[in-house]
Parts: C-alpha cells; structure tokens; sequence
C-alpha cells in the first residue's frame, strides 16, 4: 500500500509540474517564457528544497542547541513602558475616528479621500505587512479594544462578560467578519461614507459583543482583524508578552522567523477554516474579474440557463453575481477538501493512528506562510502606488484646501512599477513562502511521526499540496497579464 501511494503520488507530481497554459491575448506584458516553465522550474524548486530538508533535518532533542525543534524565545533587553503603549494605542482611535471623520465629511472621490487609503492601504495592508516583520502590533494599538479600556475606567465592571462565550462559536464570527470583509472589498463597490457606516456598525458590533461575552473572549475569537494579525504576527521573529503589574507594560522577545507558527496549533476547526481563507480569498480575488473565470459563466452556464428560464438579460446579470458570491464562499471548502484528503494520505503514508482531525489542526499553521505570500503577491503594489498618496491627503483631509503638513502638493504623479519586475517579484515571493511551509510541514511532521522515515513520506502527499498551490498562486497571478485581462461582466 505505501508502496503504491508513493508511486501514485510520483505520477501526480511529475505531470502537475508539466502543467503549461499558454494563452496570450494582446497584453501590454507578455511573460518573458512560457508559464509553462516558470511552474516546472517552481515545482522542481520545491521538490529540491523537500530532498534537502528531508536528508538534513533529524529528530534531535527538542533542547539541542542545533535542533530544528528548538524555537523558543530569547527575551531581548527592550521593553515597552504602558505609557508608550497607551499613547501609541491613542493614535490607532484617532486615525479610526479620522477615518470614520473623512469619510463622512470629506469628498466621495475614492481616489482622493483619506478614509479609503487609510483603512484599506495603510491598515489592511501595510499593518499586515508590518505585523510579519514586527510582531502583533495591532494585539498592542487596537482601537476597538482601547475603547473597551477607556470605558473601564468609568465602569470597571463593563466588560467582564454576562453571557459565557459558546465553546462551539470558537472563531465562527472572526470567520463570518472575514468572510463580509472580503465581500465588501470585491463586490461592495463602497464609497467613503459607506465605508464610514460600516466601520461605525462594526465599532458597535465590537463593544456589544465585548460588554456580552467578556472583551477578553471576543478579541481573542470574535473580532476579525485580532485573529488574523495575530495569525501573521506568528511567523515574526518579535512577541510581545505582558510584564505583570505594576508596570503592566510589554516585553519584547525574539524568536527564530515563522518558529511562532510551530509553538502553538489550531485549538478549533474554525482556525483551519479562517486559514484557508486565508489562502481561497486572495486566490479568489487573483481570478474573479479575469476573462477565463468570467469566461465560464458567460460562455458556458449562461447558455444553459437561458435556454431553460425564458428571462430578460438583467435577471441572468443577477444570478451572475449571486454565483460570484456563492463561489467566494465557497472556495474555502474546496481548498479544505484538497487540504484534509492530503492530510490523509499523509496519515495513511506515516501508518499513523493519529485521528485525521488532529492532524488537520496541528499542520493547519503550516500553510499561513503561503497565504501570506499571496497577499504579498497580489496586493503589494497598491501600498507602494496608492499608499503614499497618504502624504499628500494628510494635508487636507476633508477637502477644503488645506495644507496642513505642507505636503499638499506631494506625490501627485502615479507610481507606475515595471510589470517585469513585479512579475519576478511575485514568482520569488511564492517559491519562497511554499518552502518555508515545506520546512516548517517537515518540522511538525518530525514532532508528529517520530519515526524519521514515517515522517518523509508523510510529507509527500504535503509536498503535493505545495507543488499545486504553488502552480495554481502562479497561474492565477499570470491571467491578468498574459492570459487574459480583467474584464467586467458584459454590458446590458
């Protein structure tokens, strides 16, 4: 049966790094070869990178000095006073509430308000970014939850929960906020005072669920960006632990890079889901306006669909974006069924007892570098274009002529980044974040399956899953620019 099951897992390997598309339709960038090779080379690239971890990384006592196991923290000679932290968590109210302030007052150009920079460049792009370098800052600045310690002052007893938090909830509403997040980003076509209505209803969604579940247990599993910050501040090489009082202030510790992400697993189904999402989304996001995945509806389900329902064009233009939706929720299942069929090749590969669930959560961490990376990849262009337009609209905020900072006049001229290089850019930000996940897969299969040999092959059926999120990560960042260009849906 292993024998079998390696063979088979051979053949899948070989033919996936065969995969070629090759589709050039008039753009302005066409990639400098095939993209048939780039997901060869890629592929070849990881399967390398898993030999070599494979041969080299042994099952050495956990306190080894050279152990690949041992990644506890160092505590570092810095500390961060409460007063620093306090007044930094002071500017996070303040750019939430200007935020809110802007959008509602200030002009409903998208391009030209500081709300929508603010919140969608700065904040949920830039902090992401930061968090991977620097730790789970936002665990230290967050504005919803200074709010709640503000409140406390007035009432100490505001937030100590009247209703226990549902152990079956886990972070079902982190997944439901995530899941709306995306939506409006994709679909909402939001402008500035509607994105100052949602950021207002979520403040209220916030200190509700607080004052009811206790703030402790809802920023920990209720409150969508604590869960998914602190999921990327994992893989930085900083933590920040509370000092006891009376000082009640932070201790900065170090760590070895993306070790975080093996001191703990998934403690909830609801994390690997969130996870994924992780993954699907940005995924999703890649495909959903590109001519072969609009493509598909138009040139093959709506024909069907209008020959069986006799409707006018807007009723199908409907049900098109409905299926758009649907798909978007849908795809973190699809990538789970991938995930969780792998993992139990992986399990019947190691002949292990393990149950399957327990493996799902323990490896679940493992694939947060990949999504990460396709974050990275797809979104880092507009923090560098659109993110240091923030500069200039600091000066007026609310357009009405200021110049506050005198930077008024500042970085009018778009920044037009090279698409070759972007392109590279994007090919080395994939390979490399589906190598760290090899490593750290490896890493946890050795804590896992002891046996050295049992843990190789566990991991081939995971070296699978890298290899196909690596050419479909390629694929997908490819369409825009050599496979079809972004396209809206067809005009009535």
């Amino acid at each position: 049966m292993r024998k079998l099951l390696v063979a088979v897992l051979t053949v899948f390997l070989a033919l996936l790094s065969g995969v070629a598309v090759g589709c050039v339709l008039g753009a302005t960038y066409n990639l400098p070869i095939p993209f048939g090779m780039y997901a060869s080379g890629a592929a070849a690239a990881l399967v390398a990178s898993f030999a070599i971890v494979a041969f080299v990384l042994k099952t050495e006592p956990a306190n080894t000095a050279r152990s690949p196991l041992r990644h506890s923290a160092e505590v570092l000679e810095v500390n961060l006073s409460a007063s620093f932290v306090g007044a930094a968590a002071w500017v996070s109210v303040g750019c939430l509430l200007l935020t809110i302030t802007a959008g509602l007052r200030g002009t409903q150009n998208i391009l030209a308000n500081p709300a929508m920079t603010l919140f969608w460049i700065i904040f949920a792009l830039g902090m992401a970014y930061a968090t991977a370098l620097l730790g789970d800052i936002y665990s230290l600045i967050n504005p919803w939850l200074k709010l709640c310690d503000w409140i406390e002052h007035f009432d100490g007893s505001a937030f100590r929960g009247w209703i226990r938090y549902p152990e079956s909830l886990a972070y079902y509403p982190a997944l439901g906020f995530y899941m709306a997040f995306i939506w409006i980003e994709l679909f909402g076509e939001i402008q500035p005072r509607t994105l100052s209505a949602v950021l207002l209803t979520y403040t209220g969604i916030n200190l509700i669920a607080a004052w009811l579940f206790g703030k402790e247990k809802w920023f920990r599993y209720g409150e969508f960006f604590s869960v998914f910050f602190r999921l990327i501040g994992k893989m930085a090489p900083l933590e920040y632990v509370r000092t006891p009082a009376p000082s009640s202030g932070y201790r900065v510790r170090a760590r070895k890079p993306f070790m975080g992400l093996l001191e703990t697993h998934a403690d909830h189904f609801s994390l690997v889901l969130f996870v994924i999402f992780m993954l699907s989304s940005t995924a999703f996001d890649g495909v959903h306006f590109t001519q072969p995945w609009v493509g598909l509806f138009w040139k093959h389900i709506y024909p069907i669909l209008s020959a069986v329902v006799d409707r006018p064009y807007f009723f199908f233009l409907d049900i098109y974006y409905v299926w758009q939706w649907s798909m978007l929720i849908l795809s973190p299942f699809v990538y789970l069924a991938v995930y969780l069929f792998l993992i139990w090749l992986a399990k019947t590969a190691a002949n292990s007892d393990i149950p399957l669930r327990t493996l799902a959560l323990r490896f679940a961490f493992t694939l947060v570098p990949i999504a990460f990376v396709y974050n990275l990849t797809h979104y880092y262009g507009e923090l560098i274009s659109q993110g240091i337009q923030i500069v200039r609209m600091m000066s007026d905020p609310f357009s009405l002529g200021w110049n506050l900072l005198g930077t008024n006049g500042s970085f009018r001229d778009p920044i037009i980044l090279d698409a070759g290089t972007v392109w590279h850019t994007q090919v080395a930000l994939i390979l490399s974040g589906h190598i760290v996940s090899v490593y750290l897969a490896h890493v946890e299969a050795l804590k896992v399956f002891p046996d050295r040999r049992y843990a190789a092959l566990s991991q081939a059926p995971m070296l699978a899953l890298m290899v196909l999120l690596t050419t479909a990560g390629l694929w997908i960042l490819s369409l825009p620019i050599d496979a079809g260009q972004m396209v809206a849906p067809a005009p009535a």
